[in-house]
C-alpha cells in the first residue's frame, strides 16, 4: 500500500482581478506528492510557478480546486490554522535567505521553533547538530554579515530542517549564487533528500531542476510535463 501523499492537489485553479478583467493563472493543476520524493517544479516567467509555490507553501489559497498537506484538507482553516500547520509541516528555502541580521547563525537555526507547535527539547543542540551537518559547525556565533551568500543560504537550510517538516519548499533557492556555490546548496539538499526528507524545488533554470527525481514542467497554468529523471 503507498503511503498517504504530502502534498495532493486536485484541480486547483487561482485567478486574479485585474483592470476589470479576470485572470486566470492556475488552470487545473492536479498531483501527488509522497513522503521521500525530490521533485522540482519548473516554468518560465509567467507559467504560474510562483502562484503554485505560494498555494503549495499556505500563503495563498487556490480559487477552486483541493488542497491536502500531510493529510489535512486546508480549505477551511483559517488564517491561524493556516498559519500553525505551515509552521508545523514546511520548511522554506528562499533566494534572499531571509535571515535575521542581529541574530547569529545558530540563534537562526532555531528560531522556527518559536513558531511551531511542535515541542523542541534540546533546541540548541539541535541547531548546533543542522549547522553542523551543513558544513558549518564553525560559524555558529556568526551575524550573517560575516557569512558569505552560500554560507548564508546554508543557515538558511538549516534553519528550514529545525522543526522536522513533512516538506522542504525551495523557491529558487541558488539565485543569488554562483555556479560553483550552487552545486553545493543543490548537493545539500540531495543529500537530506536521500535521507528521507522530502522536498519541492520550484525554478526556471533546467539545470537546477536536473538535481530532482522528478519534473514537473509548468506552463500557462497548466502542467506540461510530469516526469521521473532516467537514472544514471
Amino acid at each position: 500500500m503507498n503511503p498517504a501523499p504530502v502534498v495532493r492537489l486536485r484541480a486547483l485553479t487561482r485567478s486574479f482581478k485585474q483592470a476589470g478583467n479576470t485572470v486566470q493563472v492556475l488552470k487545473g493543476i492536479s498531483f501527488d506528492i509522497f513522503p521521500g520524493e525530490f521533485v522540482a517544479i519548473q516554468g518560465t516567467s509567467g507559467s504560474g510557478k510562483s502562484t503554485l509555490l505560494q498555494i503549495i507553501g499556505l500563503l495563498d489559497r487556490p480559487s477552486s480546486g483541493s488542497y491536502e498537506l500531510a493529510g489535512r484538507n486546508v480549505a477551511h482553516l483559517d488564517d491561524d490554522a493556516l498559519s500553525a500547520l505551515r509552521a508545523d509541516t514546511t520548511g522554506f528555502v528562499f533566494q534572499n535567505f531571509y535571515l535575521v541580521a542581529y541574530a547569529t547563525a545558530l540563534e537562526n537555526v532555531f528560531l522556527p521553533g518559536f513558531y511551531s507547535n511542535k515541542i523542541q527539547k534540546n533546541a540548541r543542540e539541535r541547531a548546533e547538530f543542522l549547522l553542523k551537518n551543513v558544513g558549518l559547525g564553525d560559524r555558529k556565533d556568526f551575524l550573517p554579515a560575516r557569512l558569505s551568500g552560500g554560507q548564508q543560504q546554508r543557515v538558511a537550510l538549516a534553519r528550514a530542517l529545525f522543526n522536522e517538516p513533512a516538506l522542504i519548499l525551495a523557491d529558487e533557492p541558488t539565485g543569488q549564487l554562483d555556479s560553483a556555490t550552487s552545486s553545493d546548496i543543490l548537493d545539500l539538499l540531495t543529500k537530506f533528500n536521500r535521507q528521507g526528507q522530502t522536498i519541492i524545488l520550484v525554478t526556471h533554470d533546467a539545470h537546477t531542476a536536473s538535481y530532482a527525481k522528478r519534473r514537473i514542467l509548468i506552463s500557462d497554468g497548466l502542467i506540461e510535463k510530469d516526469e521521473l529523471r532516467a537514472s544514471s
